[in-house]
């Protein structure tokens, strides 16, 4: 095919590769639609249940859009091993930069709960029961980050007291005990 497009002049070379393109844009659209139809149909005839049908349609669509766009790469010059050299090679990055930042990013999300559900407020009295409601932390909340709350710690035989950074996830993986401040004595909250 490559030898017979050698032979026309450059500007129907240029024609040529727009109705490739065109081609396989246009089947992969007739394919689409024809696997969404023959799946309309398993699902009525078979009496299966209608939360398949989405997932399933939704997965052949991209796996269809994938090959076209892999197809139609490879018809404006792009090598198929450059192009998986490429996506491995960032995906490889992306899992290392994800699993580095997870922690961060984990205590970030938590302190947006925090100021959004307000689980404690600054001044509260908390406990951080450990396995078999053994009290590990029992503090002051003196602030709220954006990866740690602060507590000043309590009932020290010695009078003393510490500061305690406890990461925000901390609060949504283990029991609390709280004790609200002041007057607020609404047990609603």
């Amino acid at each position: 095919m490559e030898i017979l497009k050698q032979q026309f002049p450059m500007w129907v070379q240029d024609g040529l590769l727009v109705l490739e393109v065109a081609i396989i844009v246009l089947l992969a659209w007739l394919l689409r639609r024809g696997f969404r139809k023959v799946a309309d149909r398993l699902v009525k005839r078979h009496d299966m249940p209608i939360d398949i049908l989405v997932p399933l349609k939704t997965i052949a669509g991209w796996v269809i859009f994938v090959v076209a766009l892999l197809m139609i790469l490879e018809r404006l010059g792009v090598s198929g091993q450059v192009l998986w050299t490429a996506i491995t090679g960032f995906t490889a990055v992306a899992a290392v930069a994800f699993f580095a930042a997870w922690s961060v990013l984990s205590n970030t999300f938590c302190a947006f709960l925090i100021f959004t559900t307000q689980p404690f407020r600054i001044g509260d009295e908390l406990e951080i029961l450990d396995a078999s409601d053994k009290i590990g932390i029992h503090g002051r909340v003196i602030s709220i980050h954006l990866l740690y709350t602060v507590l000043q710690e309590m009932g020290r035989e010695d009078g003393r007291y510490t500061l305690i950074q406890v990461p925000n996830s901390a609060f949504f993986q283990k029991t609390i005990r709280r004790w609200k401040s002041g007057n607020d004595m609404d047990p609603s909250i």
